[in-house]
């Protein structure tokens, strides 16, 4: 039942993945359920998430060369810092993390909700300030420091995050925007995981499971798309996301 579970899970967020982003709040409370440790569940989520990442990467490739000249840049600071998000989460404990999950877990979901509206919020501030073109320069490095910070420590709605980052930026192609998100997530995820392997922190087998899951349901997913109303998706993602945080957070209150 348990790797039923998690093949069931992984074929659900791997489709939802595809369709609408938000995959990581289903795959990672299955883990969970079946009995992987916090910080162990948060390491596999983030190895079965990787396959995904790197496919989807691929696929946009074409688009994402508009921006070869940022992409060395961007993949160093997405290694460097995502290896110190992965390196922050070696060094909490089960106990502390469950503490903080929950409201990871909110933070991503509202996230999840409202991106649209923070991408265009942070598109129009970024465009009054171009002026100012070194200290923009360096403040936008920083932000993408801290999201890949955030996304080696916590897999869940790191997506947003660099579509905002992407649009504070000044890029506006949805298509390389997605690319690069995809790329820059790749390589957080691939550097964490390295991480994480060398302190044995990821349950193989369960996550290997979710991973098969994963693959499989984002590409039936992407085969069928148009059949798919991705706003019936995105909704459901955020009622199952707000059930899943508030069942965190009544663990920590009982």
């Amino acid at each position: 039942m348990t790797e039923l579970l998690l093949l069931l899970a992984g074929l659900l967020g791997g489709a939802v993945n595809s369709l609408a982003g938000g995959g990581s709040f289903i795959v990672f409370p299955a883990l969970l359920l079946a009995g992987v440790p916090p910080v162990i569940a948060n390491a596999s989520n983030t190895y079965a998430a990787l396959p995904g990442y790197a496919s989807g990467a691929v696929g946009y490739w074409k688009s994402i060369l508009q921006y070869r000249h940022r992409l060395v840049l961007y993949s160093v600071i997405a290694a460097i810092f995502g290896y110190v998000g992965a390196q922050l989460l070696l060094v909490v404990s089960d106990r502390q993390f469950s503490l903080v999950v929950p409201w990871l877990m909110l933070f991503a979901v509202v996230l999840f909700a409202f991106g649209k509206q923070i991408n265009v919020m942070v598109a129009a501030r970024a465009g009054t300030s171009r002026k100012m073109a070194l200290a923009g320069a360096a403040l936008l490095l920083a932000f993408l420091a801290l999201v890949c910070i955030y996304g080696g420590f916590f897999n869940a709605g790191l997506g947003i995050l660099l579509l905002a980052f992407l649009a504070t930026a000044g890029m506006t192609n949805i298509h390389a925007m997605n690319g690069l998100k995809l790329w820059i997530s790749a390589v957080v995820a691939s550097v964490a995981v390295i991480r994480f392997a060398m302190s044995g922190s990821i349950d193989w087998y369960h996550g290997s499971i979710a991973l098969v899951g994963v693959t499989i349901g984002g590409y039936l997913a992407a085969r069928y798309s148009h059949h798919v109303p991705t706003k019936t998706i995105r909704l459901a993602v955020i009622i199952y996301g707000l059930v899943t945080t508030g069942y965190f957070f009544w663990r920590i209150l009982a």
